[in-house]
């Protein structure tokens, strides 16, 4: 099951916090799972900055509860099994005061079809309760994680749960299925019309189709893929100082464009992120409550 990505564990201690965090990219299961992580720790800086990253995330709580800044409802803490749908913009959670363990499950959007059977595509941008999706399936997949031994554990109990799931999924629309492969392929800069024509599919038909599949438009999602792929060169150890050639890379007509595009999915400029505080390990922001 472990496949050719090979899981990582890292352990920190410093001015963020002090916790174990380990990573997994199955390769067998790469159609249906970008990520599986786990977190066992406490932070000094509580509050997380999340961006869309065209997933869909199941998490499961195995101590205290995080909580939402931005949502009402989940002020008090999310559902200790729950998921989140599609991202168009951004969102701030708060971890608990405190040690906890969690443990994710980032999903493609064909993953997420396969496991959630489209509840996801009602969920964009919200985090619903786990329980009233999967029922039983739901419990299995905590208690399997309440057993596992340690961070490597939890991410093969996890990955053995999903790949039980799978063999059980109804097959998908191929020609919406080729389309999402192709704007993942180019970073979500594949023109939609091209596509439709490739796919044989009227572009009038797709978006419906395809929002029946991944939850939001063709359009919508080439969006998040390009912004994506921005995130990823921002934040590497080579990024450029200069923003319009980030711009370029990713994708964008010019740097305007860029601009704009940023700051309607991240709440922020391109600039501002370059120079936040990111969480090791990952495209999200650290900040004070």
């Amino acid at each position: 099951m472990d496949g050719p990505g090979t899981p990582q564990v890292w352990h920190e201690d410093g001015p963020l916090g002090r916790w174990v965090s380990a990573q997994w990219r199955p390769g067998a299961l790469a159609h249906a799972v970008s990520l599986l992580w786990s977190f066992d720790g406490a932070l000094n800086m509580a509050r997380e900055r999340v961006f869309p990253d065209g997933s869909v995330e199941l998490i499961v709580h195995l101590g205290a509860r995080y909580r939402s800044v931005l949502e009402d409802r989940h002020r008090d803490g999310y559902p200790t099994l729950c998921f989140t749908g599609l991202r168009m913009q951004p969102e701030v959670v708060q971890a608990p005061a405190g040690r906890t363990t969690v443990v994710g499950v980032r999903l493609t959007p064909l993953g997420a079809q396969a496991l959630l059977r489209g509840a996801h595509t009602e969920a964009c941008g919200l985090t619903l309760d786990l329980h009233d999706v999967l029922g039983p399936m739901a419990r299995a997949l905590a208690d399997a994680l309440a057993d596992a031994r340690g961070p490597l554990g939890q991410l093969r109990a996890a990955a053995r749960w999903v790949a039980a799931r799978l063999r059980e999924a109804a097959p998908v629309d191929p020609a919406v299925r080729w389309v999402y492969e192709q704007i993942m392929a180019t970073r979500g800069c594949a023109p939609i019309g091209t596509l439709c024509e490739r796919a044989g599919v009227s572009p009038t038909k797709l978006p419906a189709r395809f929002r029946a599949l991944v939850g939001v438009t063709p359009k919508q999602f080439a969006r998040i893929a390009r912004f994506r792929h921005a995130l990823a060169l921002l934040g590497a150890p080579s990024a450029s100082p200069l923003l319009a050639d980030v711009a370029a890379q990713a994708g964008y007509v010019d740097q305007p464009h860029f601009n704009a595009e940023f700051r309607a999915l991240a709440g922020m400029s391109p600039g501002a992120y370059l120079h936040a505080l990111r969480y090791p390990n990952s495209a999200s922001l650290a900040e004070a409550a």
